[in-house]
């Protein structure tokens, strides 16, 4: 369980950092047990809303999910094959990927991991968390890992009642002034920064680190 406050080496993981290892974590599982595993992720970047649509996002998952596959599925071919021959071709419908996610799903464990969903545009982060719930409808051992700020806790928590676990992780003054030194430590214009300087960082940023 990922623990408030945990740290590597003496330097705070970011949620970023939690993500990334969860993910790792998982993809090793599956090789040292040999259990054909899919583990599928997607990070949002408030940057990129326009490119970061739920048809989108779950497009990206659903094709890591057939990758996994060693065959291609014949109703995902069939489904494209068929919106090929309209004139132009045709993008498939949310509720199609939907389909098709909770179908492969169910064939093999799965794990759908999102890392920042607070990033995600609200009305798209609705779709999202609507999809994932009729993923889970469709194959119930699929198991999804979130990431966000603490208001996004509440709306999972609607959308999924009483099948979620909620992990709180915030930084403390401590790790943050550790982290801040070793940042320090490796910029290559250490030997540029006067003390006066140094001394406002160390104490400017620990003051403003949000409980994100």
């Amino acid at each position: 369980m990922l623990k408030s406050g945990s740290t590597t080496l003496g330097v705070p993981l970011t949620i970023y950092d939690f993500s990334s290892l969860v993910i790792d974590a998982l993809c090793d599982e599956s090789g040292e047990t040999g259990e054909e595993n899919a583990v599928a992720c997607f990070y949002f970047d408030s940057a990129a809303h326009k490119e970061q649509s739920a048809m989108s996002v779950l497009g990206a998952l659903l094709k890591q999910v057939v990758s996994s596959l060693e065959k291609i599925p014949k109703e995902i071919t069939v489904a494209f094959r068929k919106h090929k021959k309209f004139i132009g071709g045709r993008e498939l419908q949310l509720s199609e990927i939907v389909k098709m996610l909770g179908s492969l799903s169910s064939k093999k464990r799965t794990f759908l991991c999102l890392d920042a969903l607070d990033e995600c545009a609200a009305s798209d982060r609705a779709k999202v968390l609507l999809s994932l719930k009729d993923i889970i409808k469709i194959s119930p051992t699929t198991r999804v890992f979130l990431t966000g700020r603490p208001y996004v806790g509440d709306e999972v928590g609607k959308h999924f009642l009483g099948g979620t676990a909620l992990v709180t992780i915030s930084p403390r003054t401590g790790e943050i002034i550790r982290y801040i030194h070793t940042k320090l430590a490796e910029s290559t214009g250490w030997g540029e920064m006067d003390s006066k300087l140094e001394a406002e960082i160390m104490k400017k940023i620990p003051e403003t680190v949000s409980e994100m």
